[in-house]
């Protein structure tokens, strides 16, 4: 009998990537964006199921879940996916903006989550597996909202993890870094623009943009490569908390769990610390 994944955000992106491979594979597949009545090519693929729901509007989750138990009797693994970056100066975001970012990736996540515990804890059994990112690890400048989301889900996670061991439900984050996205990267160029006004930061700004347009040109992984890595996690069998997704971001990862804090501090000094 077919396993049943439901995924958030997969309008697009990384989200459309992963509804796409688990239905190559054989998986039922409950594909949710807030505008389903636009999406064209999911809705084409055999056992998958589009459905609304924006992790901003806690009804339309619960109605998901309803309506993917209904289509395929349950639901194996949630896969929150759903969740955007907001780049620039934090100074310079509007609190509205800070908040947007909290209740996407962390409080829809968190609402997503809850509502789906019920249902596995009436099965015994469940996956989660939520999409954090690099910079949840690796702090970056001009991410810092971005990343204090992304650290916020690393650490609900984590916690999360122990207390549902107790239920024989598994929780895995995944760890991407840089993916090439087209619509990722245009509204972080809008945003950059929005939010990094102060004529006292000009010479950090340029500095660091400069920087992560270096970062850029060595970027690998496609949004496919990243499937793969949550296919592989959703499949595994084991109870393994962390798989760092891409090539991109190994090193820094390593460095920041492995060396010493002043190490970290004096490297990351050296590539960010423009006065």
């Amino acid at each position: 009998m077919a396993k049943t994944i439901l995924i958030t955000g997969t309008s697009s992106g990384l989200g459309k990537a992963t509804a796409r491979l688990f239905a190559h594979e054989g998986w039922n597949v409950v594909a949710t964006m807030r505008q389903p009545e636009k999406e064209q090519e999911l809705v084409q693929l055999p056992n998958v199921f589009v459905t609304r729901l924006d992790v901003q509007d806690r009804v339309s989750i619960t109605t998901a879940i309803e309506a993917a138990i209904a289509r395929f009797g349950q639901i194996d693994v949630l896969v929150n996916n759903a969740g955007f970056g907001l780049f620039g100066l934090f100074e310079a975001t509007p609190p509205e903006k800070v908040a947007e970012q909290f209740n996407v990736n962390v409080f829809g996540v968190m609402d997503a989550t809850r509502a789906v515990l019920p249902h596995f804890r009436q099965n015994k059994a469940g996956l989660i597996l939520n999409i954090s990112s690099g910079a949840g690890v690796v702090t970056l400048p001009m991410l810092s909202l971005y990343c204090a989301s992304k650290s916020a889900l690393e650490g609900f996670s984590e916690a999360l993890s122990y207390e549902l061991t107790s239920q024989n439900i598994v929780v895995k984050i995944i760890e991407p870094g840089g993916i090439a996205n087209t619509k990722f990267e245009q509204r972080i160029g809008i945003e950059a623009v929005e939010n990094s006004a102060i004529p006292d930061y000009d010479r950090f700004v340029v500095h660091t943009n400069a920087v992560f347009e270096s970062l850029r040109d060595v970027r690998q992984a496609t949004e496919e490569d990243v499937a793969r890595v949550i296919y592989q996690a959703a499949t595994d069998g084991t109870n393994r908390l962390r798989y760092v997704a891409t090539e991109d971001i190994q090193s820094m990862m390593k460095a920041r769990r492995e060396t010493s804090e002043d190490e970290y501090i004096a490297f990351m000094q050296t590539h960010f610390g423009a006065k």
